[in-house]
């Protein structure tokens, strides 16, 4: 049993899968149309909203140091999941990656921690978008009702009608095809961009060097009953728990971490993409390289116009504005941040839809899922059921607190590839790289190291939460995954045959 749990899809068997006519997807994206995708993705929540929060609770201007740190370990991801992406253009990003490598169940684990991953992080930005549309309407007298907001006091009951009425829409958006959904992201990143760079070249004209002091305040001890909330590595050596400090810096550059997914979601297209060889690392480098310096400059100048202290945590780019007497250009980032949170959503989904149809194809969830749209060439099963699921959740449910459980799976995924990577090399010399990670074995086991340093700095609880969710898919898997596999089935044994080599797959 324990060979089994660990038998590898040979990659060649995984391409040919993947041009199957009833599973194949249509190829229409290029180089440029990744980069929109992953700048799409990356400029979101990040910039918007999580700037404030971790400038005024963990590092103070020292921000921009956490978003060059959560950088750094993204670039060494990021050149890992380039040499995997050009080898092996097929769809399920490190599902796909970890199976041809690790083996099923590591493939499993990584590709149930992917769903999770881009489920949450879908329901969490469609809330933070509905908060910024009834913030404009309220602007222009239009009041939804509380019940529809998601956020009745009085009857305890209420429903986010925008939150679930968005995810729907993009829902139907990824159905139709990937090119309209590439035109759609061109278009609200190109908005989005442009008001990060209002942001930028305005703010800096009221940027006072007094609110830079002290850069890196002294570490405060967290208040009592806050235990579980402090980083798992403080707790592990005793320390006591604090905020703020050097510590403060990678407990925040572990949250904004969550500003940065984007970029392994653009390799969940490769097998979409028309020449995946030499535009998936282009896509992927491209988008970190644009979008580190934009988080920087606008860290820098967000702190530099109001004291970190005072910073507010729902809307710290707009209030910021304000305290200095500007409502207007208030009014302008509100709008962005909307428009914005918009393609976040779009393209989490379309990265879950990928890694679960990807699952599909190789049996280890139903295999109803696999099968594409006759006529857009699209995975519009598992799009459509995983569209309304997170349409309901998000309308149901405020899952702010859940965006740490979003980057601890995230940062498994790229311990994951990182070792993915070493192990191909050793094993599939013979291939042939478009794109080859410097200095490997060095640039892999960095990035295992900077991945796990950021997963200690993370919640206790969130651990707790991430382990939850690891053994319930151990359940589905040993339950359904393993009987159905398709890879499995390959390798029993005809009447009176032997079985074939582990990895194998019958003609």
């Amino acid at each position: 049993m324990g060979s089994t749990l660990f038998r590898t899809k040979k990659i060649e068997q995984s391409i040919l899968d993947a041009e199957e006519p009833e599973h194949a997807l249509r190829k229409t994206l290029s180089a440029l149309d990744l980069t929109v995708f992953g700048v799409g993705v990356i400029i979101g929540t990040g910039i918007f909203v999580l700037t404030g929060k971790v400038a005024k609770e963990n590092a103070g201007p020292a921000v921009s140091l956490a978003f060059v740190v959560a950088a750094v370990v993204c670039a060494l991801a990021a050149l890992c999941y380039a040499e995997f992406a050009s080898t092996v253009p097929v769809a399920g990003s490190a599902y796909t990656f970890s199976y041809a490598t690790l083996g099923e169940l590591p493939a499993w684990i990584i590709g149930w921690d992917l769903v999770l991953e881009f489920a949450l992080g879908t329901a969490v930005v469609a809330v933070g978008w509905s908060g910024y549309i009834r913030s404009l309407l309220d602007n222009v007298g239009w009041h939804l009702p509380a019940s529809l907001g998601g956020r009745d006091g009085a009857t305890g009951f209420g429903f986010d009608v925008l939150a679930a009425g968005l995810v729907l829409v993009l829902t139907a958006i990824l159905v139709v095809g990937m090119k309209l959904s590439a035109r759609l992201t061109a278009v609200v990143v190109a908005v989005k961009v442009t008001v990060v760079l209002i942001v930028i070249v305005a703010g800096a004209f009221f940027v006072t060097g007094a609110n830079y002091r002290p850069f890196v305040p002294k570490a405060q001890a967290v208040e009592a009953g806050g235990t579980l909330k402090a980083p798992l590595i403080q707790l592990m050596a005793g320390w006591a728990p604090a905020n703020f400090g050097v510590m403060g810096v990678f407990t925040a550059a572990s949250v904004v971490f969550f500003a940065f997914i984007g970029f392994d979601i653009v390799a969940t297209t490769a097998e979409e993409t028309r020449n995946p060889q030499r535009d998936m690392p282009r896509g992927i480098l491209g988008s970190l390289f644009v979008c580190t310096a934009l988080y920087v400059a606008v860290s820098v100048v967000l702190t530099g116009m109001e004291h970190y202290s005072k910073l507010t945590v729902d809307a710290p780019l707009a209030d910021a504005f304000k305290a200095v007497g500007h409502p207007w250009y208030a009014g302008v980032i509100s709008f962005g941040a909307a428009v914005g949170l918009t393609v976040v959503c779009m393209i989490l989904l379309l990265g879950q839809s990928r890694v679960f149809f990807a699952m599909s194809r190789d049996g280890l969830l139903p295999r109803f899922f696999s099968r594409v749209h006759p006529r857009f060439r699209t995975p519009h099963r598992p799009t459509v059921l995983l569209g309304t699921v997170i349409a309901v959740v998000a309308g149901f449910t405020s899952l702010s607190e859940l965006a740490e459980l979003v980057n601890i799976g995230t940062l498994f995924a790229f311990v994951v590839v990182a070792i993915g990577v070493i192990i191909l090399r050793r094993t599939r010399p013979d291939l042939h790289r478009a794109f080859r990670t410097p200095f490997v074995p060095v640039v892999p086991v960095l990035s295992v190291c900077a991945s796990l340093w950021l997963m200690l700095n993370l919640p206790a609880e969130t651990w707790l939460r991430f382990v939850v969710w690891l053994v319930i898919g151990f359940a589905v898997y040993f339950l359904y995954g393993r009987p159905h596999s398709l890879l499995g089935r390959s390798e029993e044994p005809r009447a009176g045959e032997a079985a074939g080599p582990p990895g194998g797959r019958a003609p």
